[in-house]
């Protein structure tokens, strides 16, 4: 098989492609400004705000699978409209592809979310992401559309990275923001079950437990040995931001679809 992974620079495209590789599969790569150091990688420079060029690398590579993991938080062109020229590519070439979204198309509250409910997005990345499945949902059915929390790894993850900042009195983590972390590993074997699966539609890969982003920041404290004295933390409101509270997904189908054990955080970074 050959898997075209759209973002392979980033930490979840990176990590997607050395397990792929792993596995005997022919792996294509893309990346914006930086080629990534990924070892039996093809890599190719793509903008995906480009239509063109997209249509034309997907022409060429001609994937069987394509993986869609690049977004840019501030970007609407890349995480909208780059979707939508990746979508509208595969589609034409008859790929399999698998759309990486997020849990920030939901606009938060106490009741966990299933797979099948409609976006609620009450900031621009959530819009972003809501407008990248509508199309994609549009131009490729078939698409399997990946929502997912956020996504650790080790200590060079952007996740870890604010929480040691954070717990270092540089910068603050929210208390009211609850949030499903998932493994970057488990993430990336999930996604490639879902790519030789025929699962079409949403579906939650997350965490199974819920955590707010303070206790998360414990939760690295207790991993790296940090004494969490000096760990800032405030809201949203204190912040001046407008963003989703509590947004607990639900990966049960997930779970039970998939051969991937999701793990909680607390397994995954246990010290």
């Amino acid at each position: 098989m050959t898997l075209l992974v759209v973002g392979a620079s980033g930490h979840l495209g990176g990590e997607l492609c050395r397990r792929a590789v792993a596995a005997g599969e022919r792996v294509v790569g893309t990346y914006h400004s930086r080629e990534p150091a990924l070892p039996g990688v093809e890599p190719r420079r793509l903008d995906v705000r480009d239509r063109e060029a997209v249509r034309a690398l997907v022409s060429a590579v001609r994937p069987d699978a394509v993986v869609g993991t690049s977004y840019r938080y501030d970007d609407w062109a890349v995480t909208a409209d780059g979707a939508a020229h990746v979508a509208v590519a595969a589609a034409e070439v008859g790929a399999r592809l698998v759309h990486v979204s997020s849990d920030s198309v939901h606009g938060g509250r106490p009741e966990p979310y299933g797979d099948d409910e409609p976006p609620s997005p009450v900031f621009p990345y959530g819009a972003a992401k809501a407008a990248a499945e509508t199309t994609v949902r549009a131009v490729h059915p078939t698409a399997a559309l990946i929502r997912t929390s956020l996504i650790l790894g080790d200590e060079r993850s952007s996740q870890i990275r604010l929480c040691r900042d954070a717990l270092a009195g540089r910068a603050a983590l929210f208390t009211d923001q609850v949030r499903c972390p998932v493994h970057v590993g488990d993430l990336a074997d999930a996604l490639l079950a879902v790519v030789a699966s025929d699962h079409s539609g949403a579906l939650n890969v997350a965490g199974p437990e819920a955590v707010s982003r303070v206790d998360l920041g414990l939760l690295v404290a207790l991993r790296y040995g940090i004494d969490p004295a000096r760990m800032r933390t405030t809201t949203s409101a204190e912040a001046g931001l407008r963003r989703p509270g509590v947004v607990r997904l639900d990966s049960s189908r997930a779970a039970h679809l998939l051969p991937t054990r999701l793990r909680g955080v607390r397994e995954f970074l246990a010290p």
